[in-house]
This record gives structure tokens, sequence and C-alpha cells, in this order.
């Protein structure tokens, strides 16, 4: 076989010589110049059988028709590649080469036109490459009519081609094809693209603006057996012909985050995807099915193998893995809006005048609030994406939902926590110095408090959504990701300071029933009741805070004692403790509240007996209170037994704090 390589024998065409020979001793009447490439009729006196032909950096723009057509049994190889010159390729250039194998036209970036059928009839066409050329539409490759199998075809790195057209590949071959077609411009495939194909394989990986792959795109087709899309911009998969991919390749596919109904992947053994929530739905899938009765079938049930596989944070389950989390969730997220809610209203409609306590219950209420909205959110998705939620995972997780959920989780612990620990404190500092109005705490003050407290809980929830840590690591949106140092000491730092806080509000409860205790006194049934008050304000603030602190602290540091599905039985009946227990403990269980209730009823005609009532109770204390306040003169106190804790009750400690007016 003898070979004539043009990268050797080439067109030497300079500036002073357009014109050069260029099939030397194989044909010296073939001729070349900066129109295009000649090839007359008496050259086939100079045929040879088995031609190669490779073709580089030559400088004609044209290939002209049929200009092979007297070597049509001979040639068996062309190779077109490293000319920025050709810029056409004119209908049936290549036709009716019928020996012709292989044919390469690459690196070729002014070439903008194939004509129509230049590829026509070439029976024995095994292996077709377009690459990197700067064509503006899909090239013409019907009616080759190649009898080889496992035809190949190659079109890549064509940056300028946007469409794969209806038939685009129709009488091409007969048998199995191979299309290649990598990293290419295509943004979209219209339907019937592979009409008349019979598959193996299909390749669409590296086309980073494909976005639209038409549901009937494979219709008229036979296969793919195997499809891959690696790294494209494709958000689903066509609805016809998945029944036969048994090899299905969508990794680094980031948009893609539904899979079509499972019963379309009737024959699918393998899969390499994206998101592991999606190997999730294969889990238990067949390759055949059920009502088959096959004998080595039932033997041998066969499962597919898909990775990633489903990891230690996202397992293979809902989002309230369990059902009585399911149930239980709507309950406390309601009652948890519901009563701080109330309190919110009666606080903010009170005609009463705000004092401290008034205005720290206002945040706390406020930043449980945004809790039960956090277990709204996480009990609605559940409910929505209940057995589906591996087709939702993705979308969920990576969504605005999320963010929004894990946002409003992260402020509003941190935020009741911060409150907590203020409304402590300035117990804490009302009852130690009663006695001392100089140094009692102004609502100035506590606003200055709290407007430090709202920017810490903002900046802590804003982190994860700047990427220190992240709330798309699990499905309840909670920052667990500590893949960083610097997320791991953000997690760790959110947990130190929520120990400490706790251990702030206990030592203040101590400190204040070591001081409302007189040792002059032998204790009375309001002492027990202080007591019991404080065991159960620090009951619930350990109940809540405890086992997530001591659970979260081992997973900060890697060594994790729980599973992701089981914190989410901490999620529902621990974490949000504090938030359904503190409206009632601070607020409504008051006398003060009760009133505010019941005198906000009154205006709108209900409950009047017991807002008279109230009305009359608060005239005469108010009333003894100022007297009491006339007679004092000196630093004598009295019985700090009497010194209420209950938030609504300070009001009533300094003769300053009188009602804005007593009637309505």
């Amino acid at each position: 076989m003898e070979t004539l390589n043009f990268h050797y024998l080439m067109l030497y065409l300079t500036y002073l010589n357009p014109v050069c020979s260029i099939l030397t001793d194989a044909c010296k009447l073939c001729n070349c110049s900066r129109v295009g490439l000649l090839c007359p009729a008496q050259a086939t006196a100079y045929r040879s059988p088995g031609l190669e032909l490779s073709l580089s950096q030559f400088y004609f723009k044209i290939i002209p028709s049929e200009v092979f057509q007297n070597f049509h049994q001979d040639i068996i190889s062309i190779a077109i590649s490293q000319s920025d010159s050709l810029e056409s390729i004119q209908n049936h250039a290549f036709a009716k080469l019928l020996n012709l194998t292989e044919l390469t036209i690459r690196s070729t970036k002014n070439l903008v036109h194939i004509g129509h059928r230049a590829f026509e009839n070439l029976p024995k066409l095994k292996y077709l490459s377009i690459c990197n050329t700067g064509l503006r539409k899909f090239p013409d490759v019907t009616r080759i009519f190649s009898v080889e199998l496992n035809f190949i075809l190659e079109i890549y790195d064509n940056l300028h081609i946007t469409t794969v057209p209806a038939n685009a590949f129709q009488e091409m071959n007969n048998e199995s094809l191979t299309l290649k077609l990598f990293r290419n411009g295509f943004e979209e495939i219209h339907s019937y693209a592979f009409n008349g194909t019979k598959l193996d394989q299909l390749f669409l990986n590296d086309n980073k603006n494909l976005q639209r792959f038409h549901n009937d795109a494979l219709k008229g087709a036979t296969g793919p057996n195997r499809l891959e899309i690696v790294s494209t911009a494709l958000d689903h998969l066509p609805v016809h012909g998945l029944e036969y991919i048994q090899v299905l390749v969508a990794e680094k596919s980031y948009y893609l985050k539904k899979l079509p109904a499972l019963d379309k992947f009737a024959n699918l053994v393998e899969a390499r995807l994206t998101y592991p929530s999606h190997c999730c739905a294969f889990a238990d899938v067949r390759l055949k099915d059920v009502e088959i009765m096959d004998y080595e079938y039932l033997c041998h049930p066969k499962t597919l193998s898909c990775i990633p596989e489903p990891d230690a944070f996202n397992p293979c389950e809902d989002i309230m893995g369990y059902n009585f989390l399911r149930v239980l969730i709507w309950f406390i997220s309601i009652l948890a809006i519901a009563g701080n809610a109330v309190v919110l209203f009666v606080l903010l409609t009170s005609h009463y005048k705000l004092t401290v306590p008034r205005f720290l219950m206002c945040n706390l209420s406020f930043a449980d609030f945004c809790m039960g909205i956090y277990l709204l959110l996480i009990a609605s998705v559940d409910s929505k994406t209940r057995s589906q939620y591996y087709n939702h995972a993705i979308d969920w997780q990576t969504g605005s939902g999320c963010s929004a959920a894990g946002f409003f989780t992260v402020f509003s612990s941190e935020l009741s926590v911060y409150t907590l620990t203020v409304i402590t404190l300035e117990r804490w500092h009302t009852i130690t110095y009663a006695m001392q109005l100089d140094r009692k705490l102004r609502l100035r003050h506590a606003v200055l408090i709290m407007v430090g407290g709202w920017i810490f809980s903002l900046l802590i929830a804003l982190l994860p959504l700047v990427g220190v840590s992240n709330y798309i690591k699990v499905s309840i949106c909670l920052p667990m990701d500590i893949e960083t140092p610097l997320s791991q000491a953000y997690i760790i730092l959110i947990l130190v300071l929520n120990v400490i806080a706790f251990l702030i509000i206990c030592a203040c409860y101590i400190k204040i029933y070591i001081a409302v205790q007189n040792p002059e006194l032998t204790p009375t049934n309001k002492d027990t009741k202080i007591a019991k008050k404080m065991a159960v304000l620090i009951f619930t603030d350990f109940t809540c805070m405890a086992p997530i602190s001591f659970f979260a602290i081992s997973a900060a540091f890697k060594v994790p004692l729980i599973t992701v599905s089981n914190s989410k039985i901490l999620l529902v009946l621990f974490y949000p403790v504090n938030s359904c227990a503190n409206p009632f403990l601070y607020a409504i269980f008051t006398k003060a509240f009760r009133r505010d209730f019941f005198l906000l009823m009154s205006k709108f005609g209900c409950c009047k007996t017991q807002a008279e009532l109230y009305r009359v109770n608060n005239l005469t204390a108010y009333t003894s209170n100022c007297k009491t306040d006339s007679l004092y003169t000196g630093p004598k106190k009295t019985s700090r037994a009497d010194l209420h804790l209950n938030t609504f009750d300070c009001q009533y400690l300094s003769v300053n704090d009188k009602p804005a007016r007593l009637d309505t």
C-alpha cells in the first residue's frame, strides 16, 4: 500500500509562487491553487490502490465537488488538518469513494461550510471525524449508506454549532452507531434528531451550553445502550428511548436534579450520576419487570450499580425519616408559631408603656416565632416530597428554600439564646439592686444590648450563605458541613457560646434564688414556688441545649455518635423545646400577661368581667405602691421573697413604671 502524505510532500505555496505540484510521483496532473484542489480526468493514469491522503497546512480555500472521483476506488483514507485557509467543502466533495474507510477533518477553524451530501454513498466508511472547525450549522452526514459494523462519528470542538436538527443522522448507516459529540456549542437537540439510527453509544459530554434535550429526540431510534451527558446544562432527560439504556453516565451534570419515572429505565444496569439522592431511586430497581417469569432472572436477580452512593449526611429517606416525627413536627411548629404570635400581638397592642421586660419578651417571642417558621417549612416540604424525596432533594437542598430555612433556624436559635441570657441577667440585676434605682436598667440600654444581639445573630446566620459551612449538606438545612477548618471552627464556636450562655443562665438563677432567701425567716410557700419556677426554666433550657450540644460537639470534632437520621429526632423533640415553652413560661402563664390579654379581649366585646377585675386590681396595686414609696425613708429592705420573677411582674418594682392609663 502506497501512502501519499501531504504533510511531508506538501503544497509549497508562497507569496511569490501561488501554484504548486501536490501529488508528486503518484499523480503529476493534480494541482492546487489559492482557489482549490483540482484533479483532471487524465490523473487516472497514475492511480495507486490503497491510497491514504494526508492534507496538512495547505493554502487553498475550497475543496470542489467530486474532486476525488477519479480515485474513487483507490483512496481508503483522507485526513485534512492544520489549515487556516480552507473555507468550504462543496456538495458531493467526498461522494462515492467506494473504498474510503476513514475521513478526518480537523483544525480548520475557518471552515464554515460543508455542502449538501458531501459524504454521500461511502459504503465502507467506518470512521468520520469533523473537529475544531468554524461550522455554523450541523454538517450534512445523511445518506452515507455505510454497511460497516460499529460506525463511529466524531463531531467535537465545533463551538459555533448550536443545534442538532431533526433527522440529522438518517440513512448514515444500517448497523450499530457510536456518536461522539463532545465539546460543541450545542444548546438544543431537536425532536427526532436521531431518527432512523441504531444507536449503540451516544456521548454528549462537555457540551456546557446544552440545555434542551427534547422528549422526542430519541424517537425513531433504536438505542442508545450507553448515554453520557457529563458536564452539560441539561435539567431533564427525554422521556422516550430510555428503555434501551444500559449505562447512564451523568456526572458533573449539576442541573439534572430530577429523573424521569423509574419504569422508563427498564434495562439500566449501571448509573454514574452527580447526586447521591438519585441513586436512592435505583436502590431496588430490577433489570426486568417482575412479571417476566424468567428462571435465571428469578434465581439470580440483579440490581443495578449506582454511584455516588448515599452518604451519612444524605441517607435514602424522606426529610422526616420516621412517621411519628412527621406528625410531631406539625404539632410543634403550629404550637411555636401560635404561642409566640399571641404573645407578640398582646404585647404590641397593649396600652401599657413598653418596659424593659416587655421589650425583651418581644425579642424572645420573635426569635421563637422564626423557629416555628423553620419547622413549618421543613414539615411542608417533607409532606410535599414524601416517598419521592430523591427527585426533589437537589432542588430543595441547593435552592433558596433550604437556605431560607437554615437562615431562620440559626438566626432564631442564636437570638433566642442571646435574649434568654439577657432576660436572666436583667432579672438578676433587678433583684440584686432592687433598692438602687440609679442602677436600674433603662430601656435605651436594653435596646443597645439587643441591637448587638441582632447583629450577632444575623452575622452567624449569614456566614453559611457566604461559604463558611453551608445549609445544603443535609435535608434539614442545618449547617453540618465541617470539611474546612473554618467551617469546623464556625460550628464549634456556636456550640461553645450556647453552652456558655446556658451556664450563665444557671448561675444567675442560683444567685437569684439565694438572693430571695431571707435567712431570718422560715421558708414560705412563695419561696417554694420561686424555686420550682427556676427549676422549670433551667430544666427546659437544659432539655433543649444539652443533647443538641453534646452530639453536635462530638460531630464537629468528626467523631459522630449518632446518624443524621437519629439527629432528626433531636431536631423535633429537643431543638424547639425552648421555642414552644418560652411563650408560656415567660408570658402566658404570668398574671401580667393574662391582664393584658383580657383587657385586649374586652375591646372586642369579650371577657369584660375578667378585664374589669384586672382594672380594679391594677389600680389598687398602683395606689398601694405609691403609698409605700411616700413612706420610704431609708435603706431598709423589704423581704426579697416578695419580688416576683415573672417577666411582666417586674414592671411593678418601681413607681416609675406606672401604667400609661388605667381605663380603656
